[in-house]
């Protein structure tokens, strides 16, 4: 029996970023891609990913900080290829937690206060 695709959306954000960004993120994917299944986000940032997917009911998947470098993400940015070591720590995460094979459905997009960035990817986990 086929396995059916999970869609997980993974979080990248700033220190000021509140629970508003990351609403304001995930709605932004979910406007456009409807389904989301899970949450992801790297284990330093844990706390307000959790408590923003208690509050929507969504759970939350944490990876491994170590592994973001592993990634190849669509987004480039400079900031967080210093900062992570990796283009887009959404992306990344998104990735990472969606499993083997996975793919991202586009590139990350950043929350109208631009504090917080959501990527949507696809996979089997």
């Amino acid at each position: 029996m086929k396995q059916l695709a999970l869609r997980i959306a993974g979080f990248g954000f700033r220190r000021e970023a509140t629970l508003e960004s990351l609403a304001q993120a995930l709605d932004q994917l979910a406007e456009q891609y409807e389904a989301i299944d899970k949450l992801a986000v790297a284990h330093s940032m844990l706390p307000l990913v959790e408590e923003f997917g208690r509050l929507r009911g969504i759970e939350v998947i944490s990876v491994a900080d170590a592994e973001l470098p592993t990634v190849t993400t669509l987004t480039h940015s400079a900031q967080s290829l210093q900062a992570r070591g990796t283009g887009s720590v959404a992306e990344a995460v998104a990735l990472l937690a969606a499993g083997h094979n996975a793919r991202l459905l586009g590139p990350r997009i950043i929350s109208a206060d631009r504090q917080a960035t959501a990527a949507l990817a696809e996979g089997n986990r």
